[in-house]
């Protein structure tokens, strides 16, 4: 009887300690020039930063966030401002998904390309002006709304300069505070674009590069 008992608290103290042991989450991190980071071997700082991230619209760490957590206090801030260009820009979600598919064709980064390409056929973009701007061509068919954020980005992602033709058009169209969204987005895609190519961000297991090579 007094094994039993022995017994039965032992179980017990297991099953409590058990449950008061903290749940470690699987991180899933990727990277080549920086190297995936576990949970242990972050900073509080870092660990901010990842529950804000998995807790957050996003729900995942893909992308340029094992870069930024290298700088987790500039990453936190980062990610907000990435999380109001993806959620909450007054950019129709179409027309923004083809404006950061237009500046990674323009800085020709893989991942960036291959994410949004998804993102930008579940919105609704013809995936023929896609596959025009895969090619580096100027996508033919636009509706008009398509057309002047193409002329906008393009130029803009191209030469670093907007004519005056393609801003008029721009502001006539969406207003001012639309327009200065759709550079935000250029802007930050351009600043996610740089940490994943100079870490050389891997592709997802079994996923092939969709871009070649402009001539």
């Amino acid at each position: 009887m007094r094994i039993r008992l022995l017994l039965a608290g032992i179980l017990a103290f297991a099953a409590a300690a058990t449950a008061q042991t903290p749940t470690v989450p699987e991180l899933h991190l990727r990277g080549d020039r920086f190297k995936p980071l576990t949970y242990g071997e972050l900073t509080p700082e870092q660990k901010t930063l990842v529950e804000h991230l998995l807790t957050g619209e996003r729900g995942t760490l893909n992308g340029p966030f094992n870069v930024m957590l290298r700088s987790p206090e500039m990453g936190d801030a980062a990610q907000k401002l990435g999380a109001y260009i993806r959620f909450h820009t007054t950019v129709p979600t179409k027309l923004n998904e083809f404006a950061i598919l237009i500046t990674a064709r323009g800085l020709n980064v893989q991942y960036e390309w291959a994410a949004h390409h998804k993102l930008a056929l579940a919105a609704g973009l013809n995936p023929a002006i896609i596959e025009a701007v895969a090619t580096g061509k100027k996508p033919s068919g636009m509706q008009a709304d398509e057309e002047i954020v193409y002329n906008f980005a393009h130029e803009l992602v191209n030469t670093h300069q907007v004519s005056d033709a393609a801003f008029r058009a721009a502001v006539d169209k969406f207003g001012e505070h639309t327009v200065v969204d759709l550079i935000s987005t250029i802007g930050y895609y351009h600043f996610v674009s740089m940490m994943l190519n100079v870490d050389r961000y891997p592709m997802p297991e079994g996923a092939k590069p969709e871009l070649k090579p402009l001539k």
